[in-house]
């Protein structure tokens, strides 16, 4: 882990709420299609509520065809940012970066440095590793202190008819349809989940949290 110490920021999402959904489907041109780009990034309260889970979604619209060879970029890490005092930069990160087949978690931790440039922060004393899990097999779901952690290709959650909401643009109609069509429907993206217990963040009062994908 040591040889891949800088890494400069290329994508961000950032949303402030305790529950939270943001969505950008490869319209960056920077980014487009890339294994870099963010598709999702959800913030919510686990099943256990005295734990919050952090999702990241990555190279949004593939096919199950293409699912199958889909990987993580090794180059790529995926920085999950925690503002616990409401100055809009974070106090802790959860930092997700992966390896040989597995994906490597550290923190939540203070970041050493701030801002688009980041550094692994390979020494936070919290922290875990779980084997990506392959397309069509079942989820592998890794523990340690208290955290949980995931990382592998999922159904693609966000739910948009974007034909209907051509129709609105244009004037042909005033509202979506319920339910409506899924343009996702049977598209999938790469998944990175953390649950963390709220202590390890803070257990009470607002945060603010963003998710940044960074390249080395």
């Amino acid at each position: 882990m040591k040889n891949l110490k800088r890494v400069l920021g290329i994508g961000v999402v950032a949303v402030a709420s305790y529950f939270i959904i943001a969505a950008d489907h490869i319209d960056a041109p920077a980014v487009a299609g890339g294994n870099s780009d963010i598709t999702d990034f959800y913030a919510f309260q686990g099943e256990n509520t005295d734990n919050l889970v952090f999702v990241a979604n990555l190279q949004g619209l593939l096919s199950p065809m293409n699912t199958s060879t889909a990987a993580f970029n090794e180059n790529v890490l995926v920085e999950f940012n925690i503002d616990t005092n409401n100055d809009n930069v974070e106090d802790l990160v959860i930092q997700a970066i992966p390896r040989d087949g597995k994906m490597y978690f550290f923190g939540p931790v203070a970041p050493s440095q701030t801002g688009l440039n980041s550094t692994i922060q390979t020494n936070a004393t919290v922290g875990g590793v779980v084997d990506i899990t392959a397309y069509g097999n079942a989820a592998s779901i890794a523990t340690n202190g208290g955290m949980s952690f995931f990382a592998g290709p999922r159904d693609d959650p966000f739910f948009m008819d974007f034909a209907q909401y051509s129709e609105i643009i244009a004037g042909n109609a005033s509202s979506f349809n319920s339910p409506g069509s899924d343009t996702f429907a049977g598209s999938n993206v790469m998944s990175i989940v953390v649950e963390v217990p709220k202590s390890m963040i803070g257990s009470s009062g607002r945060i603010n949290t963003w998710v940044e994908s960074k390249r080395k």
